[in-house]
Order: structure tokens, then C-alpha cells, then sequence
């Protein structure tokens, strides 16, 4: 096992076969983690249309699981609201500066924002460039 303080060992254990361990070396090095969380301006994509938002959200990495959770919320907005609370669920996030991702809609808040939640990198990471 490596015991650098930038290498993280994901254990999947076997339930059947206790003595029959895996261990997956998973290099956090290869995802540029500047922030554990941001706060800043976001786009969320619903249905081809581009949605300006302002998010506050931070991320953890689950050595168990070997990926990153991430949450957060938007601040008010009251079409977002309205579309949650007809049962949109899923959007895609763009963090200027890096890839559009995936993110779960949920549980609009008492000042009108909507929670963000996913897993894998977090959207304000940005891409890794072959340098890093």
C-alpha cells in the first residue's frame, strides 16, 4: 500500500469470503481538488434551456467507496422552485471553467433555493490537464 498523503486505498471487501480482500489504488492526484467547496456563479442546464445561478456547495471523498459526494444549494429562484415542486430531478451543472455535469434537484428550501447533490468529481474541480 502506498502510504503517500495524496493516494487514498479503496477496500472491497468480499462478503462471502472474508479473507478475500481487493484493494484499488485510487489516485486523488489525478483530479485537480483546489477547493473542498465553492461558492460562485453556476449554470444549470433543464431541457436544452441555460439557467444563471449563484451555488454554495462543498464535496468529501469516501475512501470506502472510492469517489467524491458532493451537495450544496442555489440561491433563490423561483422558476427553479416551481419546476422542483412539480417533480424535476435532474439537471446538468456547469461551473465556469469546467465540465458539465450531472446534479440531483431536490427539497426547495425556505428562501427558494434548491438542493444540488452528486457523486464523482465535483463540478467546480475543472478538468486535469496532462501537466498536473
Amino acid at each position: 500500500m502506498n502510504t503517500s498523503p495524496n493516494h487514498v486505498d479503496a477496500v472491497n471487501m468480499d462478503p462471502v469470503n472474508i479473507d478475500a480482500v481487493h484493494v484499488d489504488a485510487i489516485n486523488v492526484d489525478a483530479v485537480n481538488t483546489n477547493d473542498d467547496e465553492y461558492r460562485g456563479p453556476a449554470t444549470l442546464r433543464i431541457d436544452d434551456v441555460a439557467v444563471p445561478v449563484e451555488i454554495r456547495m462543498s464535496a468529501r471523498f469516501e475512501p470506502i467507496e472510492g469517489r467524491f459526494r458532493w451537495a450544496g444549494r442555489t440561491g433563490p429562484h423561483d422558476m427553479l422552485r416551481e419546476r422542483v415542486g412539480a417533480g424535476l430531478r435532474k439537471a446538468t451543472i456547469i461551473v465556469p471553467g469546467s465540465p458539465e455535469t450531472v446534479v440531483k434537484l431536490s427539497d426547495p428550501d425556505p428562501w427558494g433555493g434548491i438542493r444540488l447533490s452528486g457523486t464523482g468529481t465535483p463540478p467546480w474541480f475543472g478538468p486535469v490537464s496532462d501537466g498536473e
